[in-house]
């Protein structure tokens, strides 16, 4: 009998790692698939000329954080949807879900709008040249046709979540993937389209994948008895739990808006070096939120069938994979530098200051993946009011801290240490709430 304890604990961890990784792997394809899909457009357009190639970084900024901003319709969603699914409540979980679709409808039509009738005006803010905004206003108000479809992929793609599946949102972003390549291929140089051909066949493969996703969701509530129609009372309380959701992204956007700016004052080579390293250390952020994703779903659950101490137990499980993941991402980052490095740039400057930022980025990632965890489990929790409040605290600090870099003269590589202040300060302040039990509100709803 003395022996049975540990093997059943082992047993105990075995499982609940299957399960993070049923959830992790996939999650982890589709959130690659968006910046492929990204890479894909340059590597498009890129071909036409310089100036196409410029209005696609400005039409494309202001795209990617009006739908980012929207992210919470996915996270919100997968928390509220997971609860209800934890307390056995099927039928109310896809209710829950059809609200949160609604809602994504709703916003996107307004963005939509706001869009088409203010491109040139958030174009021109970037001050670029007349034939950039020209090609860039045209990107833009093709691309707004697609924001409805967009935000309606992000609100499927948390139900499905809460549902925990990871593998049909997988499964459409891959297909939308490819599908997004070949109509870019078809219209920008098949119909000679020029930008706007891949700013159509984007949109195309964008609304083709919503579509395929809310057509999963809506079979499933029409199989288990759900309403369809629009309840006013339901996506009031959706937009609601969203609030915070939407403070908490903005205050992580601002971090790197700051991050950039002062990377940018620095010199061309600094901000060369930087856009790089950025670039890693996005790729590794993606693995380690795909971990955060199966937080969030198997919180939700956890909480929604009053489970407590397992709520506990998936979240210590979850912290020793972040921290893994993280050790493995920052070994890579920092022992794979030489190999690497080269394929980014021949300046020799360069090489040496982004070698130097990498060295500093891996000796933080332990960290970071402790806080994508963190903020995966709080936000499965429905804790989006804590989240914001850290957020904010997080951002005050340190904001003196990178710009101290400029005052006192300092280089990229200060910065980077001054970022990892910030990484620090949010892994002080998740790792303190967790330890504490105001987060663990049990119950199909918060």
């Amino acid at each position: 009998m003395g022996n049975l304890a540990p093997v059943r604990r082992r047993q105990w961890v075995g499982e609940q790692d299957r399960e993070i990784l049923r959830l992790a792997v996939p999650a982890f394809f589709a959130l690659v698939s968006e910046p492929l899909m990204l890479l894909a457009d340059s590597a498009i357009v890129g071909h036409l000329g310089t100036p196409q190639l410029a209005a696609l970084g400005v039409a494309g900024t202001i795209l990617q954080t009006l739908v980012g901003i929207c992210v919470f319709l996915a996270y919100g969603t997968t928390s509220a949807v997971a609860r209800r699914i934890g307390a056995g409540d099927h039928k109310g979980a896809l209710a829950q879900g059809i609200d949160g679709l609604w809602l994504a409808l709703l916003l996107g039509v307004v963005l939509a709008l706001l869009g088409l009738a203010l491109a040139p005006q958030a174009i021109a803010a970037f001050d670029p040249s007349p034939e950039v905004a020209d090609h860039a206003v045209t990107y833009l108000r093709i691309s707004c046709f697609g924001i409805p479809s967009m935000l309606l992929l992000l609100a499927a793609t948390g139900v499905l979540r809460g549902l925990q599946d990871t593998k049909t949102p997988m499964v459409v972003a891959i297909t939308a993937n490819l599908a997004n390549i070949g109509l870019n291929v078809l219209l920008v140089y098949g119909l000679r389209l020029d930008i706007a051909g891949s700013a159509l066949g984007t949109a195309l493969a964008q609304t083709g994948a919503g579509v395929a996703l809310v057509v999963v969701v809506v079979r499933g509530a029409r199989r288990d008895g759900a309403k369809l129609r629009p309840d006013r009372p339901g996506i009031l309380a959706s937009a609601q739990m969203g609030v915070p959701l939407v403070i908490r992204t903005l205050t992580l956007r601002a971090a790197i808006v700051l991050l950039t700016f002062v990377a940018t004052a620095l010199g061309t080579t600094s901000v060369a070096a930087h856009q790089v390293a950025f670039t890693l250390w996005s790729f590794l952020a993606l693995a380690l939120d795909a971990i955060a994703i199966a937080a969030q779903a198997l919180t939700g659950r956890a909480l929604g069938a009053g489970d407590v101490a397992g709520t506990r137990a998936i979240t210590r499980r979850m912290m020793w994979w972040g921290l893994f993941s993280g050790l493995i991402g920052g070994l890579a980052l920092w022992g794979l530098r030489d190999v690497y490095v080269p394929w980014f740039t021949s300046d020799p400057e360069v090489r040496r200051t982004l070698a130097a930022i990498l060295i500093v980025s891996a000796l933080w990632q332990p960290i970071n993946g402790v806080v994508f965890v963190l903020d995966g489990v709080l936000i499965g929790a429905g804790d989006g009011r804590y989240l914001a409040a850290a957020g904010i605290v997080a951002l005050v600090l340190y904001v003196p801290l990178a710009l101290a870099v400029l005052w006192l003269g300092g280089g990229i590589v200060a910065l980077w240490w001054a970022f990892g202040g910030y990484m620090l300060l949010r892994f002080l302040t998740l790792t303190t709430r967790e330890r504490r039990d105001a987060w663990l509100v049990t119950g199909a709803t918060r």
